[in-house]
């Protein structure tokens, strides 16, 4: 990985490589708040169309607010991909109506996550709660996401989060639900590499996503990563070689040039794209996006035929 200042062109110079590379970029999925869909007046122009967009249901929010974000990007062309934090879910009643109002939204497919909250509001501590719950199972969704943490979790050890995964893994088969795995952002490609490879035939045919930030200032990134529990990893980076370089910039070209590199040495892998946390703003992350994908109509034309979240 790399800290850089300027602008640099991300494309590798062999064709296959150059081909992979824009295909896993042109299907990038993106994170944003409701305040910053709501807000802004261009989503259409900055985004292909049909692009998944990720909305989170943020502590102190309200799920309103998701919910309008989502209908939002409905109304636009996108597909909304609400958090649904079962920690923040008060009662069974209260996640049933969650999940009834997407629905009735014309919303398909959610991110069901733990969420970020220290307290549990009610009877689901965590994912696997909900899954025992049923209540899913209530609802005609047309896939689920679920998290995963290259770098590591506070609350879990690596073995009870592949444990996890593999649960889950059991719980879409059994109910033939189309589920996937999108992981917490992450600096460094040999961090997701090992976590690849640990997985084994854990996820089989599941696809993942890797998280990784959008193009922003190495300050802004540090302070996000401090808060989001990956702090650690940021301070290992902080004794690499050049780092010191704290008002240059971040962007994710080499994170995303070795990972394809990985793709293409290992051709039965799991990962199918990367996900895109805009900690430096949505407009930024959206051209960093239509810079290294090709054409926008390209876009809109390989992603409605290709995406899978």
């Amino acid at each position: 990985m790399k800290w850089v200042s300027e602008k640099q062109p991300i494309g590798p110079p062999d064709q296959e490589s150059a081909a992979r590379l824009q295909a896993l970029v042109r299907l990038a999925s993106l994170e944003a708040t409701p305040r910053q869909i709501l807000q802004a007046e261009d989503l259409q122009s900055m985004l292909p169309a049909g692009t998944c967009v990720y909305v989170p249901f943020l502590p102190k929010g309200q799920f309103a607010d998701t919910l309008a974000a989502c209908r939002r990007l409905l109304e636009i062309g996108m597909q909304p991909i609400p958090h649904v934090p079962a920690r923040m879910a008060e009662s069974r009643e209260q996640l049933r109506g969650w999940l009834a109002e997407m629905e009735e939204s014309g919303i398909d497919r959610l991110l069901l996550i733990a969420g970020d909250s220290d307290s549990v509001a009610g009877p689901f501590p965590d994912t696997l709660a909900v899954f025992e719950s049923g209540l899913l199972s209530q609802f005609r969704f047309h896939g689920i996401g679920v998290a995963a943490h290259p770098d590591g979790h506070p609350w879990a050890d690596r073995a009870t989060l592949l444990e996890a995964l593999r649960y889950k893994r059991e719980y879409a088969r059994t109910t033939s639900t189309r589920l996937w795995v999108v992981t917490q952002f992450t600096f460094d490609s040999e961090v997701v590499i090992d976590w690849l490879q640990s997985l084994g035939n854990i996820l089989e045919e599941i696809p993942v996503y890797i998280g990784m930030a959008g193009p922003t200032r190495v300050t802004t990134l540090l302070a996000y990563a401090a808060q989001c529990g990956v702090g650690a990893a940021a301070r290992a980076m902080l004794k690499r070689p050049g780092s010191v370089r704290l008002l240059g910039a971040w962007t994710p070209d080499d994170m995303v040039r070795e990972l394809v590199r990985y793709c293409l040495d290992n051709p039965e892998t799991l990962l199918r794209g990367i996900h895109l946390f805009p900690f430096g703003g949505l407009r930024q992350s959206a051209q960093w996006i239509q810079e290294h994908s090709g054409s926008v109509e390209d876009q809109r034309s390989e992603y409605h035929e290709s995406s899978v979240q």
